[in-house]
Parts: structure tokens; C-alpha cells; sequence
């Protein structure tokens, strides 16, 4: 989804790409179409199709007998790079028409309860799953990508005070400044205990201690003020982040599994590595693919929402082939799992906040774990006990043997004598 109220040279903009793809679509011939990437972009020519490398649409007839089996799958692929990249466009132009839901929108998040949007299968009802007090969303990504800021700006959505201080420390320059080091839990929306937000320590350039982080966190659960160490981290640096914890303070919060996660990107960030072909933007693009294809980060295949912040210092084009190329990148559909965020507090933010708010409990509704039931258990707790009984009486054994080996070994020490093995087999 898109936010931001559209300028009125973003308005002409989308009208000129608009009215190109109407072109695309009504001929079969299309001599040179451009909708993706900017017009500057280098393009070459080849058998007489403009190919650009930023996703350029081509010319000539689809399944003419004159074009390749090659050309004409890179014409199907661009023809559907089209119709996505529309999707997207009409996803922004949407917003507008859609401030009067707000309020409802809004509503319809403020009431909500855990395994309120549960899909009920067959005969199955709420009580056969397993639903937490307190559904818990956590917000994943690198640093200075707006985790923070996100926070606060969710927060101030379901707000009655507009001037209230934020709740979530930002880092405003990522070059200075730890970072988050602790978990911090807000709950949406305040005082309420519905749904929470989980602000994350950071990703880094190794996707292999990312995955790791967030392995611990969805198999071992989040609780407020943990501190998150990771193996890499210096002597000096886990000694000063232990100095500041509160162990108290952490040990009174309570335990909470994590049920969806959020993964956020900075878009100014993307856009330098989309258009970059370097060590460092390979580099960034697959530690992005790496982790976010984590399987700790799906539920039931189920992947993660991806909101892209900063959109407000670019163009609706760019914001647009970000959530595309993204959307390639990670394998979801960027008009329903792509959230563009901006950091202006308009309507249509708003909007846009609590879509992706909907969408993620929703889903995190939909993953919701089905209740053990009471003859499972008592087959696993028979199981368990036999498993733990054996155990014990191997052991037995294994130590009366050892004192029997014992005694004869001091026995026959003193009289040269042998070990009786008659009474070693009989204890067998």
C-alpha cells in the first residue's frame, strides 16, 4: 500500500505513466514503451527491442512467429511487470477515495481481540486453537531503517493526544549511537492489551547471526527489556550493554511468543542498492533475501509484511519500482504485502498504518497454533514417563554392575582370585 497525498506534479506524473500503459495494453505493437525507471535510465537496442534496466517494456508482437521463444517469455514477463506496477500506482491513487473508512478502520483495530480474525475450518472453533493473551508483533530490520520511528508513528494513530511524547527512542543519525540493544514492548494502543509491538536490535551484514537472533526470539518467545547479545559482539561492548541491564525489570515481564513479524526497510536505502551494482549493494540485497526467506520468519509459509519508510523524500515513481523490485526480491505481491510509510502524519498515512495493521493480525490470527488435545497429551505424558522410566533402570543396573565389578576387582587383588562372572550374569 502507498501513503502520502499525492502533489500536484506526482498527479501528472502517475496520469503520463497511466495513460502509457493504457497505450501498452490497447495494441499489440508498442513501439519502445518505458513505465519503469526514469527516462534517463541507459537502454539498448537488440533485434529491434528497447530493453532498459529497470524493468523497460518491449516491442513488437506478442507470439509473433517472427520472435523467439526467449523474446516472447520476456515480453509475457514484462506485460505482467505492467500490470503489477498499475497495481501499484492505483494502490496510492486509492487512498483518497478511501479517507471517509478511516475512522472505521481505525475502530475495527482499537476493538480488536486476539483470534478475532481467525479462519475457522470445517467444525473447528476459537477454543480449539491455542490463543494468546495479548497478540505480539515484532518490527525487524537494519539499522536506521525506522523501526522506532514506526512505533511512534503507530502509536500516535490510536492517540486522543496528538502532542503526547514518543513512546520509542529514535536514532536519528545511524552512524552514531548503540542502537537498540533491549526489547521494548508497546502496547497498541496504550493501556490496552490486545496487541503489542516489539521494538528489535538490528540486523547486520551477516544474514547467518540474523537468522540466529530471530530464531531465538520465535522459538524462545520476547520479553520486555532482554538484552540481545550476539557472539560477534565485543568483550567491551557486552560488558557495558550488561552494566545497563535491569534484570528486575526484565525478569517481571512476562514471556510472549511471537505470532507475525514486520519487516521494515528503508526505501532511500533500497533505492541506492537497486541502482548500484557493487560489492556493498550485492552485499545488502543478499543479506535482505537471506533473512527475510528465513524460515524462523514465516508462519505456516505464511512470510512476513514489509513496510519501506522515508518514501516521502521520493517520487511516486521511485516509491513504486522500490515496492516492485522488492517484490521480486522477496517473492510476495507488492500492492498487498508492501506498505509504503512515509513520515508525514497524513490521512492517508494513517490509512496505510492501519491496513497493515489488519493485514498482520489477520494473518497472525490465521497462524494460530491448534490446541493439544487431552488424549494427545496423555499419550505423549505415557510415552515421556515410559521413556523416563527406562532410563532409570538402565542406570540401576549400570551401577549395581559397576559395585559387583568393584568388589570383585578388590577381591581378587587380595587373593589372586578372578571375578566371579556367574554373578555378574545373574543380576542380567
Amino acid at each position: 500500500m502507498g501513503g502520502g497525498r499525492l502533489t500536484p506534479s506526482e498527479e501528472e506524473e502517475i496520469g503520463k505513466i497511466s495513460s502509457s500503459a493504457d497505450e501498452f495494453s490497447q495494441s499489440s505493437s508498442v513501439q519502445s514503451t518505458t513505465l519503469l525507471g526514469d527516462a534517463n535510465l541507459k537502454m539498448k537496442v537488440d533485434q529491434g527491442t528497447v530493453v532498459n534496466r529497470e524493468n523497460v517494456f518491449v516491442s513488437g508482437e506478442l507470439g509473433s512467429d517472427k520472435t523467439s521463444p526467449a523474446s516472447r517469455d520476456y515480453e509475457v514477463d514484462q506485460r505482467r511487470k505492467s500490470a503489477v506496477f498499475m497495481q501499484v500506482l492505483q494502490s496510492y491513487d486509492q487512498l483518497s477515495t478511501r479517507i471517509g473508512s478511516l475512522r472505521e478502520a481505525k475502530n475495527r483495530i482499537s476493538s480488536y481481540t486476539p483470534g478475532a480474525w481467525i479462519e475457522n475450518i470445517g467444525a473447528m472453533k476459537l477454543n480449539a486453537y491455542d490463543v494468546p493473551k495479548t497478540t505480539s508483533l515484532i518490527l525487524v530490520g537494519p539499522k536506521g531503517s525506522g523501526k522506532s520511528s514506526l512505533i511512534n508513528k503507530i502509536s500516535k494513530v490510536f492517540e486522543d493526544d496528538k502532542f503526547a511524547s514518543e513512546r520509542a527512542q529514535v536514532t536519528y543519525n545511524s552512524s552514531v549511537g548503540d542502537g537498540t540493544y533491549f526489547l521494548q514492548e508497546y502496547m497498541i494502543p496504550r493501556g490496552s492489551n490486545s496487541f503489542c509491538l516489539y521494538d528489535t536490535r538490528s540486523l547486520v551484514d551477516n544474514a547467518s547471526d540474523n537468522v540466529k537472533m530471530i530464531r531465538q526470539w520465535i522459538t524462545y518467545g520476547v520479553r520486555h527489556g532482554e538484552l540481545v547479545i550476539r557472539k560477534s559482539d565485543s568483550s567491551s561492548l557486552r560488558n557495558r550493554m550488561k552494566c545497563k541491564a535491569r534484570k528486575d525489570d526484565c525478569e517481571a515481564s512476562e514471556r510472549r511468543m511471537v505470532n507475525f513479524v514486520i519487516f521494515v526497510l528503508n526505501g532511500l536505502e533500497v533505492l541506492k542498492f537497486m541502482e548500484g551494482d557493487g560489492d556493498a549493494e550485492q552485499q545488502y540485497t543478499q543479506m535482505i533475501r537471506a533473512t527475510f526467506s528465513s524460515p524462523y520468519l514465516s508462519f505456516k509459509d505464511d512470510k512476513p509484511v514489509v513496510v519501506v519508510t522515508h518514501g516521502d523524500m521520493l517520487s511516486i515513481n521511485d516509491r513504486a519500482r522500490i515496492r516492485i523490485y522488492l517484490g521480486e526480491l522477496l517473492g510476495i505481491p507488492p500492492a498487498k504485502q508492501i506498505f509504503d510509510i512515509p513520515e508525514s502524519c497524513e490521512p492517508e498515512n494513517e490509512l496505510v498504518i492501519v491496513d497493515m495493521l489488519r493485514y498482520c493480525l489477520e494473518h497472525a490470527d490465521r497462524n494460530l497454533p491448534r490446541k493439544i488435545s487431552a488424549k494427545t497429551k496423555i499419550i505423549g505424558l505415557a510415552s515421556e514417563s515410559s521413556t523416563h522410566l527406562l532410563t532409570i533402570i538402565m542406570i540401576l543396573i549400570l551401577l549395581t554392575l559397576l559395585k559387583i565389578l568393584q568388589n570383585h576387582t578388590c577381591h581378587a587383588s587380595k587373593s589372586d582370585s578372578g571375578v566371579d562372572w556367574h554373578s555378574v550374569r545373574h543380576i542380567w
